[in-house]
């Protein structure tokens, strides 16, 4: 999708860049522009395992509609998944002080479609203490050729070490080698303690 890119340090929607103060709310802007272009799914709040079935069903009745293509329909539904699932493992927020933090959407997930192909957007909270170690792991993966991904995947695999969330950078991996694409990311600093990380992966047709 041409209308997005995700930086390091700022985010940048069409023409419009934000820097990092009052990210918060700009962080909540970007999702609302992105509703009134073609949605086909948008979602703020709580996943759970029986939610992100629901919204599944509902990704997969909505390509039948937009996509006749079955084999980039399987492409986008496995996508979804792959980024509800890491969402759903590695959403979570330190408290700090007195803040409001139960009172915010949890996790943002939003689907859009244009002539060139699907968006998959995410976004959640994350300690700033594993922002380093996330990162490393985004830039390997996005460094990797299709054949190194499958060796990156097995070499994963092999070596058993999982995150306390689970998937130990698998979920990562998976969802470049389905997409076919270069992954797209930000991370915001909220406060001391947490950062505001935002995915974004592209499926061409």
């Amino acid at each position: 999708m041409n209308n997005l890119m995700l930086h390091h340090d700022f985010f940048v929607v069409k023409d419009r860049s934000y820097p990092e103060q009052n990210m918060v709310d700009r962080i909540f802007d970007l999702y609302d522009d992105l509703e009134k272009q073609r949605i086909m799914l948008s979602f703020k709040g709580d996943l759970s395992t029986d939610l992100i079935t629901a919204l599944l069903g509902l990704v997969e009745k909505k390509m039948d509609v937009f996509e006749t293509d079955q084999r980039i329909q399987k492409r986008v539904f496995n996508v979804v998944m792959e980024c509800l699932q890491n969402l759903f493992h590695h959403n979570s927020r330190i408290a700090v002080g007195n803040d409001n933090a139960q009172n915010e959407p949890h996790g943002v997930v939003m689907i859009a479609h244009d002539e060139t192909g699907y968006s998959i957007l995410t976004g959640n909270y994350m300690a700033k203490r594993e922002v380093n170690d996330l990162k490393t792991h985004l830039d390997l993966v996005n460094g990797c050729e299709p054949q190194q991904l499958r060796d990156l995947y097995k070499t994963t695999l092999a070596n058993g070490k999982f995150s306390r969330a689970g998937g130990g950078g698998l979920g990562l991996i998976d969802i470049a080698r389905k997409s076919g694409q270069k992954l797209e990311y930000g991370f915001v600093p909220l406060d001391n303690e947490n950062t505001f990380f935002s995915l974004n992966v592209n499926v061409t047709t």
